[in-house]
């Protein structure tokens, strides 16, 4: 398979997956209290969202599919070592049993940066700045929204806590 393949295969998965989650899966799956006064808080706002988001992207990526000399490429370079792969699905598996661990002990916000930043440089990122910047700035912001505007718990570790 090429680029442009894949990435118009990509783009009609995300657009089909929205259709199917904002026409069956949120309105008979996922149930909501009418009277729901912030909007924010009903159990169907974030499933659409995301929804309406995964169509965006899939629209988007269907019209950036572009015809270009290195679409016709090969997708992937040749692995010169196959077991690189496997090291990194141990790896995988270690930081999950490490980030349960930690959870209790240092919290969900915290436990989230140390995972995203060593899942990044895991799986060799191309960004390692934009990876460190996300690693923070994304669960502290998460956190911020949750805890502070939408009045969700979020969870505390023993030894530290955020405000």
């Amino acid at each position: 398979m090429n680029k442009r393949t894949i990435q118009l295969h990509l783009g009609l998965g995300a657009c089909a997956a929205c259709l199917f989650m904002i026409l069956y899966a949120i309105p008979y799956w996922i149930s909501a209290p009418s009277n729901m006064r912030n909007i924010v808080l009903s159990p169907r706002f974030w499933p659409y969202a995301i929804a309406g988001l995964t169509g965006l992207v899939g629209l988007g990526i269907l019209f950036t599919n572009r015809k270009s000399e290195a679409d016709d490429a090969p997708v992937n370079d040749p692995i010169e070592d196959p077991g690189a792969g496997l090291i990194r699905l141990a790896g995988m598996a270690v930081l999950m049993a490490v980030t349960f661990w930690l959870l209790p002990r240092i919290g969900m916000v915290w436990a989230s940066m140390l995972a995203f930043a060593s899942l990044a440089f895991l799986v060799k990122t191309r960004h390692p700045k934009t990876a460190l910047i996300c690693a923070v700035l994304v669960p502290l912001l998460l956190y911020g929204f949750f805890a502070h505007v939408a009045g969700v718990a979020i969870p505390q570790g023993e030894y530290v806590r955020l405000p």
